[in-house]
């Protein structure tokens, strides 16, 4: 025999726009109004909670995985024999550092879930039985997905670039927050991890190319990249599902949170400056080391080199290119000395003997 339908789902549906509520001394529109309004008000402070408590969350464990990664470093240098009372006292402080925030992360998930149930027990009404249909898509993340190999990884993000560049290059330059948004929205397959990668890299050509207003712009950009992938990793759910919860929390941010925005920003472009100046300290040092490697001289000696360890009137006499100074320089040598630098400076390409000179320098030396 069927059991018939369950209805104790619908036990809890609270309606208050509808309460039978008469009276000759009460305005019955005005406090229904009233009502509703404080209803939503309410409403919309338990939201807000929710909302606070991820992005409190998310910052707490942001903190703790700088503070963790400092505390490897410094526990590196003490295994490394690197060790002062210094940096013995550093070590302490960051470990009850990551030590509380430990304790504030397991506080926040209490707290989180906490919320979450006191929001499953909230009785339905009139503004909550029906909502809009396309304001927010969640798409769930299978938790046995394999990361796959680096090679993989790397030749993902390597067919991504190649086929999306552009599409990446002009989200990077968008600057307001409905037009990156609707952006997104109609691009949505940006929004991942290789676009936030790619912008970086984008950043630092800039910088390099000393355009530092498209850096900075791009940088940006960027930030609102990671900040969603962060919010979807709180969330557990894929990084397409949340970004426009993003943007509706980013542009009523309050100060805290527009804070860590705003700091995680400079911190990104602290970074891309450093790289940018590697990257071109590296540069210099491939065109010097070629440099030098076309000078080499018949004997492999370097004729920069050579020169700076000549003696000054030998300096001189090149300078001037006087075979007459360079001969008295060398009569005021000791013999040795100035066969040990005369062939270093044929060997370096400073001098090139004619064919004569070169047969009884060597007759000499059998």
């Amino acid at each position: 025999m069927s059991r018939g339908i369950d209805y104790s789902a619908w036990d809890h549906i609270y309606v208050s726009d509808d309460e039978d509520i008469t009276s000759p001394f009460v305005d019955t529109s005005s406090l229904f109004r009233m009502r509703h309004r404080s209803r939503l008000e309410n409403m919309a402070a338990f939201q807000q909670r929710g909302e606070d408590l991820h992005s409190n969350f998310a910052e707490c464990q942001r903190l703790l995985e700088e503070t963790q990664e400092r505390l490897r470093y410094l526990e590196e240098e003490m295994k490394e024999g690197d060790a002062d009372e210094e940096k013995e006292t550093e070590l302490k402080k960051v470990q009850s550092e990551v030590e509380r925030l430990k304790k504030d992360e397991k506080s926040f998930q209490l707290l989180m879930e906490e919320h979450e149930r006191d929001g499953k027990k909230l009785p339905w009404n009139v503004d909550t039985i029906s909502k809009e249909g396309f304001s927010k898509s969640v798409l769930n993340i299978s938790s046995s997905r394999k990361h796959g190999t680096l090679e993989e990884k790397v030749e993902k993000h390597k067919t991504f670039v190649e086929k999306y560049a552009e599409e990446i290059k002009h989200f990077g330059m968008l600057r307001r927050w409905d037009d990156s948004q609707k952006y997104l929205s109609d691009h949505p397959h940006l929004v991942c991890e290789e676009t936030a990668n790619y912008l970086v890299v984008i950043c630092i050509d800039y910088e390099i190319d000393e355009k530092h207003a498209l850096m900075e712009q791009i940088a940006h950009q960027a930030i609102v990249m990671q900040f969603i992938l962060d919010l979807a990793r709180t969330l557990r759910v894929d990084p397409r599902g949340c970004f426009r919860e993003f943007f509706s929390k980013i542009k009523t941010a309050d100060k805290p949170y527009q804070d860590a925005f705003n700091h995680e920003l400079d911190l990104l472009r602290e970074r891309i400056c450093k790289c940018a100046q590697l990257r071109m300290d590296g540069a210099m040092k491939e065109l010097e080391e070629e440099e030098k490697k076309n000078r080499l001289g018949p004997g492999g000696l370097d004729p920069v080199e050579v020169y700076e360890s000549l003696p000054r009137e030998m300096q001189r006499s090149f300078d001037e290119k006087n075979i007459q100074m360079l001969q008295e320089a060398m009569n005021r040598m000791d013999p040795e000395e100035g066969r040990y630098h005369m062939r270093r400076c044929i060997d370096s390409g400073l001098w090139v003997p004619e064919a004569r000179e070169s047969e009884d320098e060597e007759e000499e030396d059998d």
